[in-house]
């Protein structure tokens, strides 16, 4: 039976700790269809993105990789794949979606915790690896979360991401919004019987930096972007980027 979703968007991405509030709120209720429904949106691809994020990192032999927002762990599992000695750990503001992580884990290199990605709660420079699918747009402070990022990488470490991708162009910014608004609006209908729920992307979206700016603010706080790849159209983008001193 399809369920009622009644979380309104309004104005709670406005401000850091409503956003919060709703991205907790939002992805706790969707958690049982999430991982069905990243395919749907993404016409099938979001598991070989995913794949492309992970096989662009470096070779290491053990590495703590810190995986953000992991949702219900798709990027945690591919990392344990690639750095079978490693430590991996997902961390994530919807405890559902951690439950749901956490019955598919098999592996005792992956743990699971619950928290906000806007304070990390790891020694600074303790971690190789930070990643995110679909992390940097949910933040409700993204220069907040960048230095975070920054923080507890180790210098040199790498951080990889996933997300949509906001281009420089007006027009085709407009054009994205629409195509993101009413795509995510037919599943949203048709799975909640509410066009919000899967709007929320091209709402979010209207408020994060577009790709330029995006990079700016990775070299403004001290890293250097090796390795930027468009997909679907530049839809979505894997950006992967490099701890330098400042």
């Amino acid at each position: 039976m399809v369920q009622r979703f009644t979380l309104k968007i309004g104005d709670r991405l406005l401000t850091q700790e409503t956003k919060k509030d709703y991205n907790e709120k939002v992805f706790s209720a969707v958690a049982p269809q999430y991982d069905f429904i990243t395919r749907a949106l993404s016409f099938w691809r979001d598991a070989a993105w995913k794949r492309s994020l992970v096989d662009a990192l470096p070779a290491q032999e053990a590495p703590l990789c810190v995986d953000l927002a992991c949702g219900t762990g798709d990027i945690s599992f591919l990392l344990a794949e690639k750095y079978p000695h490693g430590g991996i750990v997902g961390l994530d503001i919807a405890k559902p979606m951690l439950d749901i992580a956490r019955n598919r884990n098999t592996s005792s290199k992956v743990i699971f915790i619950n928290q906000d990605i806007s304070h990390l709660e790891f020694a600074p420079g303790s971690v190789d690896i930070v990643t995110g699918g679909y992390a940097l747009r949910n933040a409700p402070d993204l220069k907040l979360v960048i230095d975070e990022i920054y923080k507890i990488l180790k210098m040199d470490g790498i951080a990889a991401f996933l997300d949509f991708s906001k281009p420089s162009s007006r027009f085709l910014q407009r054009l994205e919004y629409w195509i993101l608004r009413v795509w995510g609006g037919f599943w949203g209908i048709l799975l909640h019987r509410n066009h919000e729920v899967y709007s929320y992307i091209a709402e979010s979206l209207q408020l994060f930096p577009d790709r330029r700016r995006l990079h700016e603010l990775f070299r403004d706080s001290g890293f250097t972007v090796i390795n930027s790849r468009l997909y679907f159209f530049g839809i979505t983008e894997l950006l992967v980027v490099r701890k330098n001193p400042k």
